[in-house]
């Protein structure tokens, strides 16, 4: 077993992923059955995401869906994979994570991104625009300041309960916004692995331009990625096809489907385009049996110097997928993971 994954702390970001015959709501308790597994395995945190108007993702609240992961737990940190802050007021992010932390005291983690919906009419009805997004350095240091009290924009008001309160913040980026994590001396969470330059790149910027702060005395990189891992290369790949297909399909329709079955999409007749995007997007991530498993998350453990892995992996079948979590249990050596049952002589 690896000493260098053994050291990394490995967690897991569920985005309540839509399938075909399944319900929204069914969406959202899988994601909560799916994290007291996960906590049962010994997985250090699990965090939820939010979309608004996506058919493929029944995640559109992070910080309530977050509320019933923590209710449904005990040990496991929980936190959001990232409430977008310019779709939000300061003031309100910070009373909501103030009321999780209360709750749930010891346990939550916010994790703030700086995206604006996914469509023009998405940003409009939540009365938001692109442009929003450019304010985010400015929201995020009115979000830290409801937390310490140092907030000066609103005199004489007062985030209650979260002043005085301490809710871990980390910072979702790609370029610009690693930039924005470092200055801010908070901790990153970046990815993905299949732009492995662009990664590293962002990562050393980071590392290199990161300023102490009271949230955070040293930079911290969480990388987030795909991990499918099963008992052949072949299953492996086979988890990857129903989110691939998905991207796919967004990119050539506009439009972010539920996850099919993969042999419905193995049967599909697709255009130039559509599968030049599919087969793209079944590359560049760590699949495979758990002996490849474990080489390739060494490998990215050791380039990017990670603290910590964020698998964000989904597809179609529910039980396939937490048997990849069990399987990644093991390759982490994580102190529920169930030994591999010997094979017979």
């Amino acid at each position: 077993m690896s000493s260098v994954i053994a050291a990394t702390r490995l967690s897991v970001l569920d985005r309540s992923r839509t399938r075909e015959g399944h319900s929204g709501p069914a969406a959202l308790r899988d994601t909560v059955r799916l994290a007291q597994e996960l906590e049962a395995l010994g997985y250090h945190r699990f965090w939820v995401s939010e979309h608004h108007s996506v058919p493929g993702v029944a995640g559109s609240a992070p910080t309530v869906l977050a509320a019933a992961v923590a209710a449904a737990t005990s040990t496991i940190r929980v936190g959001t994979g990232g409430v977008m802050l310019p779709n939000h007021q300061p003031l309100v992010v910070a009373e909501q994570f103030g009321v999780l932390e209360s709750l749930f005291p010891g346990r939550i983690d916010m994790g703030l991104g700086r995206s604006v919906g996914f469509t023009d009419g998405i940003r409009r009805a939540l009365g938001r625009d692109k442009k929003d997004a450019d304010d985010f350095a400015a929201q995020l240091h009115e979000l830290l300041g409801w937390f310490t009290g140092g907030q000066r924009a609103h005199p004489q008001v007062h985030a209650r309960p979260a002043e005085g309160l301490r809710v871990p913040p980390y910072v979702l980026a790609t370029g610009e916004g690693a930039a924005i994590a470092a200055r801010a001396g908070l901790p990153l969470v970046i990815g993905d692995l299949r732009g492995r330059k662009k990664l590293l790149d962002a990562v050393e910027g980071y590392r290199s331009g990161f300023e102490p702060s009271e949230w955070s005395e040293r930079p911290y990189v969480v990388v987030a990625g795909t991990v499918a891992v099963a008992a052949t290369e072949k299953d492996a790949r086979r988890l990857l096809v129903p989110e691939a297909w998905s991207m796919a399909y967004s990119r050539t329709h506009g439009v972010f489907p539920p996850l099919l079955p993969p042999e419905r999409i193995e049967a599909l007749t697709m255009t130039d385009k559509e599968r030049g995007f599919y087969l793209a997007g079944l590359e560049g991530h760590i699949a495979g049996t758990e002996e490849q498993v474990a080489d390739a998350l060494e490998t990215v453990i050791k380039d990017t110097g990670a603290d910590e892995v964020l698998v964000t992996t989904s597809t179609y079948d529910r039980d396939a997928l937490l048997g990849s979590f069990r399987r990644l249990a093991r390759v982490a050596d994580l102190p529920g993971a169930v030994p591999a049952r010997p094979t017979a002589a």
